[in-house]
């Protein structure tokens, strides 16, 4: 909020001076009406941290002295011996893949690496690789109490793609099981709060309803799901 002194202190300007007072307000109106809109920035507690994904920094840089001997030492090894040391040092990453490296448990500088070869030390460098396609799974058949208390029996096909391999490892444990058992508990939850009839005729709405939550849940796991359908089968009684 701005503002803006629309009379002036009686010490400053006599009482009678009716033209001094109106140049004043001219001057606040039209510094009220340029106010850039940039300028106007909302509150620290308004922001909203959801889009934020939590990952803690990267690099070996505090691994300690005693880290960095360990290092060198695996350099030495590798180096004496070279060549036989290149067929466990060395792997290929597909151009659908990324490799996320730990070194001493912590993760390398730069993140994920790939496609193409990616050199790891081994006994200190631990490489996970992380599958970036589009993947699929169908939520099993579910028994879902309706809001007409109606027990009707719905399953799903869920498609999710990860794009954060990252967060992927660092957040969760295994992202493809918790984003299914995420995928049952969201279905069951929206259908409860529908009527037999919305379930039949608001698929579209529901399927848009499940990927907006799905999408909200999953992106601290840098991964989110890009559509969803119902297979057709939904049977009441």
């Amino acid at each position: 909020m701005l503002n803006f002194q629309t009379a002036p202190q009686e010490e400053d300007i006599p009482p009678k001076s009716p033209v001094l007072l109106s140049m004043f307000k001219n001057v606040a109106v039209r510094a009220a009406q340029n106010v850039p809109q940039e300028r106007i920035q909302p509150a620290a507690g308004e922001q909203r941290e959801v889009n934020k994904v939590t990952v803690r920094k990267r690099g070996n840089r505090n691994v300690g002295l005693f880290g960095q001997a360990i290092i060198l030492l695996a350099y030495a090894l590798v180096v004496v011996t070279c060549p036989f040391s290149l067929l466990v040092c060395v792997k290929v990453i597909q151009e659908y893949e990324r490799a996320v490296t730990f070194r001493l448990g912590k993760i390398t500088k730069g993140g994920a690496s790939g496609p193409g070869v990616c050199f790891h030390i081994p006994c200190i460098d631990e490489v996970m690789v992380v599958d970036m396609r589009t993947l699929s799974f169908a939520v099993p058949p579910l028994e879902v109490l309706t809001k007409d208390s109606v027990t009707v029996r719905v399953d799903a096909v869920v498609y999710f793609r990860i794009s954060c391999p990252v967060a992927s490892v660092c957040n969760v444990e295994d992202v493809h099981q918790s984003s299914r058992l995420l995928a049952q508990t969201t279905l069951r939850n929206i259908l409860g709060t529908k009527s037999l009839n919305d379930i039949l005729a608001e698929r579209e709405e529901i399927s848009q309803a499940m990927q907006c939550s799905l999408d909200l849940a999953t992106h601290p796991w840098g991964c989110g799901s890009r559509t969803r359908r119902d297979k057709g089968r939904t049977t009441a009684r």
